[in-house]
């Protein structure tokens, strides 16, 4: 097996793969080639950045990143959590894996500042009543000590819009988790571990 071989996955290995491990749709149905490309699409709409499929290479066929191969696995191939939710733990757990191999100290220092409903929406893209209902179910569950007053605005603290972007805008999060995740993977390209590299193939 050539070092491509090893980190590119076609789409005929990965269906096979899929089969070998009993890894079906989420109807219970063996996963199909169109399946698949769906999949793909999927992927490829939700992460633009990680660049987990090649452009047509070979025999003018797309191949697909061993990372990318995973996500597929893990995320979008899984019935066990929400998709959202699962997204959230790739992230995560790929950010672990790459700091862990280039010695990198996690420091998530994303939310540093305190903001106003105005603000929140800007930085969520959300509607206002959708803020306040977020900022509601915040308090509800306990955490009143995020929200205060400052000449009669609600001002929310940067843990709660720490809280509301874990647990609430999770999209918003991911979004992070990806921006990050790809900062951590030019680093490991730079250390001279092979991502995204085709050999001269294409």
């Amino acid at each position: 097996m050539n070092e491509f071989d090893k980190i590119f996955l076609s789409y005929k290995k990965i269906l096979n793969k899929f089969k070998m491990l009993n890894i079906k749709t989420k109807n219970g149905k063996e996963i199909t080639h169109k399946d698949l490309r769906y999949a793909v699409y999927v992927m490829l709409k939700k992460h633009t950045t990680c660049r987990w499929r090649s452009e047509k290479i070979l025999s003018r066929r797309y191949y697909i990143l061993d990372e990318g191969y995973k996500w597929l696995r893990y995320v979008y191939f899984q019935n066990e959590k929400k998709q959202i939710d699962a997204d959230v733990e790739f992230f995560e757990n790929r950010i672990k894996q790459y700091e862990e191999l280039l010695k990198v100290k996690h420091n998530e220092n994303w939310w540093n500042e305190d903001m106003t409903i105005k603000q929140l929406e800007e930085y969520f893209n959300r509607s206002n009543s959708s803020i306040k209902k977020a900022i509601r179910k915040m308090c509800d569950s306990g955490f009143y000590d995020y929200k205060y007053f400052d000449n009669n605005k609600v001002i929310i603290s940067s843990e709660g819009v720490k809280w509301l972007c874990k647990n609430i805008f999770k999209q918003k999060y991911l979004e992070l988790l990806e921006k990050y995740k790809m900062e951590l993977t030019e680093m490991y390209i730079k250390a001279g571990y092979i991502y995204d590299e085709f050999f001269g193939m294409n």
